[in-house]
């Protein structure tokens, strides 16, 4: 699972705390603080008295018509030696895969109980509560910078920004450290709402019990009351904490005079967490408020194994960013919704695209665009198919008439030289003939002529036969030339055979003479 990162920011010192969560189980990978050499909040003094501020008795003068611009300075710059610093305490950490939780308190955040009607719709809710502000505190407030938690008693717990967004600062100043235009930030957390929410969720008290919840840092302390499971009253933030603190008297006239600010009339639990969980500090509240119950705030069912001991010893110091992250964890089941002041101005921020009005408007001309050349292409292809079916078509039609041309071609060039035919044929006709009566010349002379053989017939030109053969008598040889009108006798010559006298001749033939009336024999 991507890591989730943890920021608070407690006036000199920011501690961080990064948590995963699989299937085991949630697991603390990392918890360090980091003393900054310049803090990225000014101090809880600076804005109230510690002694006088009452939440409930704020002054009507004060009034948030700045607000806006609270968030885009940059008031709160870090010192790039710190920055290194926790870049490499988180050495290790997919960065840019992790979701940052920036956690804010006084004087960045202030509070506001709301008991008026509390609407279905939210945003309704949320703008009562604005209303309820201006109208009791003449403070005008940005919706999008307050949120709330509903309590058990039907009224609403309101957390709004107030001052400069310290942690925000911080984690885009690391991210610009890293090369980076932003991390993703999904929340903003209350650190006071987170605190006391963990509290209730891992205590059970009375419906009628009164608890406090002392969480000491290092420069600055905080009070939150409740009253059994429900949030009371958050008093003022105490410039105390372990670097100034030289005796724990301080913190019981400070509590005292909450409690009245508060109208709590006795507590009967008190939950102790941060730098500060010493026996000495226990005692000393078990002898002004003997009837108390006094613990420490236990982290249980949490894999700390990651840890080195110093760090798993006093794992109470980091109860802010711990309570944070196991509430954010809760949100991501939807178990519990709890405080999320996330400005608009952030989260566009870190939105790949970053557009204003116009350029909405010029994504609306985009889209008409697109659609009406999109219609147009489809209407183009449409019709580009269509031809392509005819062109096919055509196609297939030019093919089958040029088969009939090939046949009407080759019928063409039959007629054409049917007349060559026809002469051939004839000229065929009339030599067959001459062929014909020749040979029947040769065949009765030869009938009435026992002693005269053929044994080779061969043409010789175009109109000419030429015949060998053997006869016995050489007057039968002139006789069957005198027979013949177109046959000439070229030579004789005496050739015996066996023991008779024999004469082998040659003759040649004139076929264009053949039609003449031959000689009686």
């Amino acid at each position: 699972m991507k890591p989730i990162i943890c920021v608070s920011c407690e006036g000199s010192e920011t501690k961080i705390v990064v948590l995963s969560k699989d299937k085991e189980g949630i697991k603390v990978q990392k918890a360090f603080a980091a003393g900054l050499s310049k803090a990225v909040a000014s101090s809880p003094t600076e804005s109230t008295d510690a002694g006088e501020f009452n939440i409930d008795e704020l002054s009507e003068d004060l009034s948030f018509e700045n607000l806006g611009g609270g968030l885009d300075e940059s008031t709160g710059e870090v010192d790039s030696s710190d920055i290194s610093y926790i870049a490499s305490s988180l050495k290790g950490i997919d960065l840019a895969k992790g979701e940052f939780i920036p956690i804010l308190t006084e004087p960045t955040v202030n509070y506001h109980f709301y008991e008026g009607h509390i609407e279905k719709d939210r945003n309704k809710t949320l703008d009562l509560i604005v209303k309820d502000i201006n109208n009791s505190r003449n403070i005008t407030v940005r919706k999008d910078y307050i949120d709330y938690i509903t309590l058990s008693d039907k009224s609403a717990f309101a957390v709004f920004i107030q001052g400069e967004n310290s942690c925000v600062n911080l984690v885009d100043s690391l991210a610009a450290y890293n090369n980076r235009r932003y991390y993703k930030i999904p929340a903003i957390k209350n650190a006071e709402a987170s605190l006391a929410h963990y509290v209730t969720k891992t205590n059970k008290f009375f419906p009628e019990d009164f608890t406090l919840i002392l969480y000491t840092g290092k420069d600055y302390s905080k009070l939150i009351f409740l009253e059994g499971n429900n949030l009371k009253h958050i008093g003022t933030t105490l410039d105390v904490g372990t670097q100034n603190l030289h005796t724990y008297d301080v913190y019981f006239s400070k509590i005292l005079l909450e409690m009245e600010n508060g109208n709590i009339p006795r507590l009967n639990n008190v939950i102790l967490c941060g730098e500060d969980n010493s026996e000495n500090l226990i005692l000393s509240f078990y002898g002004t408020f003997p009837e108390a119950n006094v613990i420490e705030l236990k982290f249980e069912n949490i894999d700390l194994l990651d840890l080195d001991k110093n760090t798993k010893e006093n794992i109470s110091s980091f109860a802010i960013p711990l309570a944070t992250g196991l509430e954010f964890f809760e949100e991501k089941e939807k178990k519990y919704r709890g405080i999320n002041i996330l400005p608009k101005n952030i989260q566009e921020n870190q939105k790949i695209l970053q557009f204003g009005w116009h350029s909405y408007l010029m994504l609306i001309l985009l889209f008409a665009a697109a659609l009406f050349f999109t219609v147009k292409i489809l209407s183009n292809v449409q019709k580009i198919s269509q031809q392509d079916k005819e062109i096919a078509h055509y196609n297939k039609v030019i093919e089958s008439n040029r088969v009939i041309s090939d046949e009407i071609i080759k019928y063409s060039n039959k007629i054409s030289s049917f007349d060559q035919t026809q002469a051939l044929l004839d000229s065929a006709a009339a030599g067959t003939e001459v062929w014909s009566k020749m040979l029947v010349k040769v065949s009765d002379f030869m009938e009435r002529r026992r002693n005269f053989w053929i044994t080779k017939m061969e043409t010789t030109s175009k109109d000419e036969i030429k015949l060998d053969g053997y006869t016995l008598s050489r007057s039968v040889i002139t006789k069957f030339a005198d027979y013949n009108n177109s046959s000439l006798l070229n030579s004789v010559n005496y050739d015996q055979l066996r023991d008779q006298d024999a004469y082998a001749y040659s003759l040649v033939f004139k076929l264009n003479k053949e039609a003449e009336k031959p000689n009686e024999p």
